[in-house]
């Protein structure tokens, strides 16, 4: 599970080699949630503000987090997205 970002307590992690559509996985203390990169669709649970940071950071990302998806699928190093200011 490659870690490609963190901020505010927040991990941002994808899989390699994992099942389409495009995604990332985030971790937050207990919490954890899968996001759909394109579509925004949400599955689990995240507190309201961590869910809000990591929806703006998906939106203004969305480019490099897709590279960074089909880099996994190739199961090459995935380069790091900068972290929610």
């Amino acid at each position: 599970m490659p870690e490609i970002s963190r901020f505010l307590g927040i991990i941002v992690f994808m899989v390699y080699n994992d099942h389409e559509p495009p995604h990332f996985h985030a971790k937050y203390g207990e919490y954890q949630i899968k996001v759909e990169i394109l579509s925004g669709i949400i599955e689990g649970k995240f507190p309201r503000r961590a869910l809000n940071a990591v929806l703006e950071w998906n939106e203004l990302y969305k480019g490099q987090l897709i590279s960074d998806w089909e880099l996994a699928r190739k199961h090459e190093p995935l380069n790091k997205v900068p972290p929610l200011e």
